[in-house]
């Protein structure tokens, strides 16, 4: 018997009606993902599985490292087929973790493999692989139309020239993919990251920003040059949420010494970034996006591999921090003041703090535009879209707000192969609302739960970000 049969994870009848009869079948709208859009562009041809499948992969680099795979097996010179048996003889001691669910979806629902990958058969799967590849011809846009993708937001950066994504709308692919505005860039004050972004600002317009109202005029630009793209959402990594009040003075001054790279202080930080996250906000309220804010990463702590690899290799991690509840609220409380607030989805990355942002969001609810659920508590990401971080991201979503309003899942994958989370997502979900109807906790109404299963797994997403 497969291992990843047609109830894989439904463990009672309610689960298993729900999502064969509502769930299993709808589109993906995947909202936030970090697709690469010149690969979907160019329709890119995978040579083999190692490339489609481990590289840029830092899930599965964290797994092998911890299984002892050396180095040059995982990012460094050795052959495909060498990096492909280190993984599958890692695949095998995943169980218990998510990966293990992931791979053997992904086995199955893009190649048609049941047999459970490890060290005895990983050579004869390989081959497998690859020869599904080069027969079908498993090209990046075939992947995504094969997964049933209806939406793909990507993550782009406000210099970003857009030209891929002008080449996919001039194409006959009919998949809308739409950059995101993502202007980190921005943000770090008093490093020379902060100052080499605005020189390729400048670029741009050829134009000096000397002053911080200068500079927002020029981010101005971008964002009404994303809005003609088809933009539907910006995004923002924070290690923290904070809040920090300033003057227009204050503002400019801070700004100075970041043109010369003077020192800043954390407040003179927290103000600057309070002050642009909110004036980030007028604009996309004005162009009716959503705003994502994504926090609680610790990253690159491994300075010995970050100085050998980079960013986003597989060294970052959950970061606590103390003042998280009144650092949302004054942000949010700020942004809503003129009545501008956009429609908002927070993602904590510690667990510990989902009451704190459940909770918080359900402050600034409140909205004559009849947006339901417009803050919205994020689904479980990175580290928490297990089965358990899942599960408790939509228990206490349910505790303080409306379950029925979530807009659920994202894939946040550089992977072609990961839509899989989708159904993995719709099982849990299925799962989870099943146990609450078969323990008298939710009535058994064929209609409510149907709504509830639909709106959750796709219907919200696609109205909730449409301008």
């Amino acid at each position: 018997m497969s291992f990843i049969s047609e109830d894989f994870m439904l463990t009672n009848e309610t689960a298993k009606r729900l999502y064969h009869d509502y769930a299993k079948d709808l589109p993906i709208f995947d909202y936030h993902c970090h697709l690469n859009p010149e690969l979907i562009a160019s329709n890119h041809q995978f040579e083999d599985i190692t490339e489609i499948w481990l590289a840029g992969d830092h899930y599965k680099w964290r797994a092998m490292r911890a299984n002892g795979v050396p180095e040059e097996k995982i990012t460094g010179s050795a052959s495909s087929k060498e990096k492909f048996k280190a993984w599958a003889e890692t695949a095998e001691s995943t169980i218990g973790n998510p990966l293990y669910h992931w791979t053997h979806l992904e086995l199955k629902r893009y190649f048609d493999i049941d047999d459970l990958l490890g060290k005895d058969n990983w050579e004869e799967i390989y081959e497998k692989m690859n020869a599904k590849i080069k027969e079908d011809k498993l090209t990046t846009q075939k992947l995504i139309k094969d997964s049933n993708v209806e939406f793909i937001g990507t993550t782009d950066n406000p210099t970003d020239s857009l030209e891929f994504h002008d080449q996919i709308k001039e194409s006959d692919f009919d998949v809308t993919v739409a950059p995101s505005f993502r202007p980190d860039e921005a943000f770090p004050v008093g490093q020379q990251a902060f100052l080499d972004f605005l020189d390729r600002l400048e670029a741009i317009y050829g134009t000096k920003a000397t002053t911080y109202d200068e500079m927002l005029a020029l981010i101005q630009k971008r964002v009404d040059f994303f809005d003609e793209r088809g933009t539907l959402a910006s995004d923002h990594a924070l290690e923290e949420m904070i809040y920090e009040e300033s003057t227009d003075e204050e503002i400019d001054a801070i700004f100075e010494k970041a043109l010369n790279l003077e020192t800043i202080t954390k407040k003179e930080k927290e103000q600057y970034l309070t002050r642009i996250l909110v004036d980030l906000s007028e604009m996309y309220y004005e162009k009716g996006w959503a705003m994502q804010i994504h926090f609680g990463a610790i990253r690159n702590n491994n300075s010995f591999y970050y100085d050998r690899l980079g960013p986003d290799t597989g060294f970052d991690s959950i970061k606590d921090s103390g003042n998280d509840a009144v650092g949302l609220n004054g942000l949010l409380d700020k942004m809503n003041q003129n009545n501008r607030l956009p429609k908002m989805i927070i993602y904590n990355l510690d667990p510990t703090k989902n009451d704190v942002v459940a909770s918080g969001v359900a402050n600034f609810q409140v909205n004559d535009e009849g947006i339901k659920g417009k803050v919205q508590f994020g689904a479980g990401w990175w580290f928490n879209d297990t089965e358990e971080g899942m599960l408790r991201q939509m228990k206490v979503l349910a505790d303080h707000g409306l379950l029925m309003n979530f807009v659920g899942m994202l894939t946040d994958s550089r992977s072609f192969l990961s839509y899989p989370r989708h159904e993995y997502f719709r099982r849990i979900l299925c799962n989870f609302v099943g146990e609450q109807v078969e323990s008298g906790k939710y009535p058994n109404d064929e209609k409510l739960l149907k709504k509830l299963i639909e709106n959750v797994c796709y219907y919200n997403a696609k109205k909730y970000f449409k301008k």
